[in-house]
């Protein structure tokens, strides 16, 4: 071999030893960088004529494994999805408490509870009556700082969900400027592994975002899409589009992650293509999780002001008020309501002494006064003044029946009939229109009208109701609104049901015999998800919407629970508290006496209203039914403690799994420092040994020389 052969080989083998040991430190140098997988470079024998050249570099090479890769990315995104719901709703179950903690919203219930019953056995003491509606008003004031609470976890979910979406655009933007660089280093053949890794920890971070896929082409360029395949980014890029509500408030129709192409300019909606990551998380804890509980808190709630409100009317304080103010019932005066039985509306003296006896009876048509047809709410006014006789005056304004005693010493009371009590949607005269309730809201706090379909609806002109129809994958299958319509809740209903201009494709709306408004899904639709977006329909008379009337969409069902409270009077004179009992009768006559001083029958039914079976609607995961208060806020309770442990465990699954996926990767990529030391070693070695070539190369050469 010549002379200049055997430098050129050596030459080669320097240069490549020194390349691999550059390599090998900065594998060293990069043990602790995310994202980063080692390199080596790819060498291979030069040869001329059969005769060794030394070596060539052919390359810089990432070690990875594309297959551990996507597992890992899938397994990242899977664990950040069940931490960003894990996190939450850990915060929010330790603000229920414990059902045995005395400041918690269950602890807060029993003790109210447990007041009233104390205070009933000794019907006259007062700072007992005061202790049982400040515990009572305590109660209700911690379940509406949880349902705040919920609601502003929504808002931070939904703010959170738009800095996501903010920082997955500056990373797909900084992939694109990659790619181009990329490209054009692979093109020139220059080491493109710089630009690889940081492509390599851009798509890890994505992937704590949106579920992502990466599709490596030759050029050196990464193209990104989601687990269902739709593109981020290939030649052009998506920009992804979310503005916030600024508010979780309850029946808000949240906005849609859009994106638009930056080619073409066209729109789509990204909610159905993100199946995982945080993002995805935060959805699912604003649009499912939070919105479950706060049903359930809300029909909680509702419920407990219900039976209370249920044992409170059919009693009496000693001495009877003066005054029984109605709750908005969201009614106007023109409306039949049915029904059936009978109540007593008494006015009484200061003692208890009889003065007038009125009997109500309620029908299918409506009621009867003393005898004397009444169908409409105005009718029933008329009548009751006619058969009062002077002794006390009724009214019905904004939704709501009052009555009133005319001499200022008298008072009046309720009571239902012991054999054939009345039933308005479920519940007496005296507690559907809420004349003597402990527990007032501004809105309707139950949805069973009593109304007929064949009821005016009163409902304004230009008003509209306007619903969204998703499909089981998440995807918006319909918005539609449906403007007011005809007169009555038969001529409206059929506008909703109508299968062209209304929902009727997916489902139909019917008012039962309760006067309740209920939906039963299609045939082929019961996945399907309707609800209510907006609402400006305003009945004329009440000032309530259509939706608030029925209890139709989150807003009007979820909001109950801010909206309950001990009434005012009762919280500042607890002789209000009604815990005697009417001894009225059909046979009762003026002058009898029907009130008693001590009487706690009344008491001991608002104390007993805790365990007394009622029905429940469902609400979220919450199964409806017959359930005591207790009863059902145990379920309330378990539900929430459950979806916290859910959530918990889902947390610690998908951490097991992203752990085993990031060490499988991490053995194929990872630096390890005695690899790399034993790398360094052998190239050292090499280095000297075509040094030493070199060193010999040169002796000849002189050897040569001094024999010329």
């Amino acid at each position: 071999m010549a002379l200049n052969g055997i430098v050129g080989n050596a030459l080669s083998g320097l240069q490549a030893a020194q390349l691999g040991m550059r390599t090998a430190s900065n594998n060293v140098a990069n043990v602790n960088t995310p994202g980063y997988a080692r390199t080596e470079i790819n060498q291979t024998a030069r040869n001329a004529a059969g005769q060794g050249m030394g070596v060539e570099i052919v390359g810089v090479q990432r070690v990875t494994d594309r297959y551990l890769q996507a597992a890992s990315l899938r397994a990242t995104s899977d664990m950040s999805a069940s931490e960003a719901i894990a996190a939450t709703l850990d915060r929010l179950q330790v603000q229920f408490g414990a059902p045995d903690d005395e400041g918690a919203l269950f602890g807060r219930l029993n003790q109210a509870f447990s007041s009233l019953g104390s205070a009933a056995t000794d019907a006259s003491e007062r700072v007992a009556r005061l202790s049982a509606a400040s515990d009572l008003q305590s109660f209700f004031d911690e379940l509406g700082r949880l349902s705040s609470e919920v609601r502003t976890m929504r808002d931070e979910a939904d703010q959170r969900i738009a800095s996501g979406v903010q920082r997955a655009n500056e990373i797909l933007a900084e992939l694109q400027e990659l790619n181009s660089e990329a490209q054009s280093l692979s093109a020139s053949e220059s080491d493109t592994s710089g630009t690889t890794n940081r492509q390599s920890e851009l798509l890890d971070e994505l992937s704590t975002y949106l579920d992502v896929r990466a599709d490596y082409q030759g050029d050196g360029r990464l193209f990104v899409r989601t687990g269902n395949g739709t593109t981020l980014l290939d030649n052009s890029r998506l920009e992804l589009s979310y503005t916030p509500a600024g508010t979780g408030a309850y029946g808000l129709d949240f906005g849609s992650i859009t994106a638009v192409v930056s080619a073409s300019g066209a729109s789509i909606d990204m909610g159905p293509a993100i199946l995982s990551g945080q993002i995805r998380g935060l959805m699912d804890l604003r649009d499912v999780e939070l919105p479950a509980i706060a049903a359930g808190l809300a029909e909680f709630g509702a419920g407990v002001a219900d039976g209370l409100n249920a044992a409170h009317n059919n009693s009496s304080s000693y001495p009877a008020p003066n005054t029984l103010d109605g709750r908005q019932t969201g009614l106007v005066s023109s409306d039949i309501l049915t029904g059936s039985g009978t109540a007593r509306v008494a006015i009484l003296t200061a003692d208890g002494t009889l003065v007038r006896s009125v009997q109500v009876d309620v029908g299918a048509g409506g009621f009867d006064v003393d005898g004397v047809g009444a169908p409409q709410v105005f009718d029933l006014v008329t009548q009751l003044n006619i058969a009062f006789a002077g002794d006390a005056t009724a009214s019905f304004v904004d939704g709501r029946l009052s009555i009133s005693a005319t001499n200022p010493a008298h008072g009046v009371a309720t009571i239902q009939d012991d054999t054939a009590p009345s039933s308005i949607g479920g519940r007496g005269f005296a507690h559907f229109f809420g004349l003597n309730d402990i527990v007032d809201a501004a809105r309707p706090s139950f949805f069973e009208t009593g109304l007929e379909p064949g009821s005016f609806h009163q409902l304004a002109a230009g008003g509209a109701l306007t619903f969204k129809v998703m499909t089981p994958d998440g995807r918006r299958a319909l918005d539609v609104a449906v403007p007011v319509a005809g007169a009555t809740f038969a001529d409206q209903i059929a506008a909703l049901n109508n299968a062209t201009t209304g929902i009727g494709q997916y489902g139909s709306f019917a008012i039962d015999g309760n006067g309740q408004l209920n939906f039963t899904a299609a045939a082929g639709y019961e996945r399907y998800t309707v609800e209510l977006a907006s609402d400006s329909t305003l009945r004329t008379g009440s000032n309530q919407s259509f939706s608030q009337l029925f209890g139709l969409g989150d807003a009007a069902r979820m909001n109950r629970a801010e909206a309950l409270q001990v009434r005012t009077e009762v919280r500042a004179d607890s002789g209000r508290l009604s815990f005697a009992r009417l001894d009225v009768t059909a046979a009762s006559v003026a002058g009898d006496r029907v009130l008693f001083e001590g009487d706690n029958r009344g008491g001991q039914d608002l104390s007993a209203a805790l365990t007394t079976k009622r029905e429940f609607e469902a609400a979220g995961d919450l199964a409806g039914g017959l359930a005591g208060l207790e009863e059902f806020g145990a379920r309330l309770a378990g539900d929430v403690g459950a979806r916290s442990a859910r959530a918990e465990r889902a947390e610690l699954a998908a951490q097991s799994v992203k752990a085993a996926a990031d060490q499988k990767r991490s053995d194929v990529e990872g630096v390890n420092l005695d690899e790399e030391l034993a790398r360094m070693t052998l190239y050292q070695q090499a280095y000297n040994a075509s040094a030493r070539l070199l060193q010999a190369s040169r002796e000849m050469t002189d050897i040569l020389l001094n024999i010329v």
